[in-house]
């Protein structure tokens, strides 16, 4: 069987995208899904998405890693779909659909410019604050640790994200680690971050920006209510409302791109 796919990116975080409205993947195969994101023997991607049917939304979006897992909400991805759903003539340039965590409101600012609503964050529920080193978690749709360092550049992401990741504390469900350094602009901070389910680092991470910019926030490190996140494949705009703990109106903004589209066999194998 032939599939025909199409390949975005987000601010460098990028997807495989499949218009499944017609049930052409009906069995959701954690080896199939990894092999079309290998980089070597497959299209290569950050993780796979499908778009189908839904018949109180726009749209419903899956979203797996790269690994095949359904683990969580992609914010990066959440916006590549948006774009891709208007090249569909599903929607104008507005969107609401349905994602793991709930449903979303997306918009599409100008042809290669997208933003997303993201699910409110109240931080009373998150007592795992590790203060001393200098650590903050939170889920926001996936799970994220916002470690902050004054090296950056220096910190090996990989090996020290992939120990974070698998220790006793998290390995379970596992979590997203986020190394931040932030800037003294009251505005901005530089981030990397390691993936669960790609088990890498990534150039972007959506909800990675969102955590990190919440928790800043939250920590009264940054009191800006619009933080410029900058990654290694571009900038994300995170902006939000806060009310004592509670945050909300929190939208995700940034650059998105088609790369190209092509078809695949259905039967690919490693």
């Amino acid at each position: 069987m032939k599939i025909q796919f199409y390949k975005y990116q987000g601010s460098g975080n990028d997807f495989i995208i499949i218009d499944n409205r017609d049930s052409c993947i009906n069995n959701y195969d954690d080896e199939f899904i990894s092999n079309l994101c290998d980089r070597k023997y497959g299209i290569g991607s950050d993780g796979l998405i499908l778009i189908e049917n839904n018949k109180d939304c726009d749209f419903t979006m899956k979203y797996f890693n790269s690994d095949g897992s359904e683990l969580g909400m992609c914010g990066n991805g959440a916006r590549c779909v948006t774009q891709f759903a208007k090249r569909l003539g599903i929607i104008n340039n507005s969107a609401i659909f349905q994602a793991t965590d709930g449903v979303h409101h997306s918009e599409i600012i100008n042809e290669n410019y997208v933003r997303v609503k993201m699910n409110d964050i109240d931080m009373s529920n998150y007592d795992v604050i590790d203060r001393k080193n200098n650590k903050l978690y939170l889920n926001n749709g996936s799970p994220h640790l916002v470690v902050n360092t004054n090296n950056l550049d220096l910190i090996d992401v990989i090996s020290e994200g992939r120990r974070i990741r698998f220790s006793d504390k998290y390995k379970k469900l596992g979590v997203n680690v986020n190394f931040v350094e932030y800037n003294h602009d009251n505005s901005s901070c530089n981030v990397r971050t390691y993936e669960r389910g790609v088990e890498d680092e990534t150039l972007s991470c959506g909800t990675g920006a969102i955590a990190v910019a919440i928790a800043l926030n939250y920590s009264n490190i940054i009191n800006n209510q619009e933080i410029k996140i900058i990654m290694k494949g571009g900038c994300l705009l995170v902006s939000f409302k806060r009310k004592r703990n509670a945050f909300s109106n929190i939208w995700l903004s940034g650059d998105v791109n088609e790369v190209y589209k092509g078809v695949i066999d259905g039967d690919i194998k490693r």
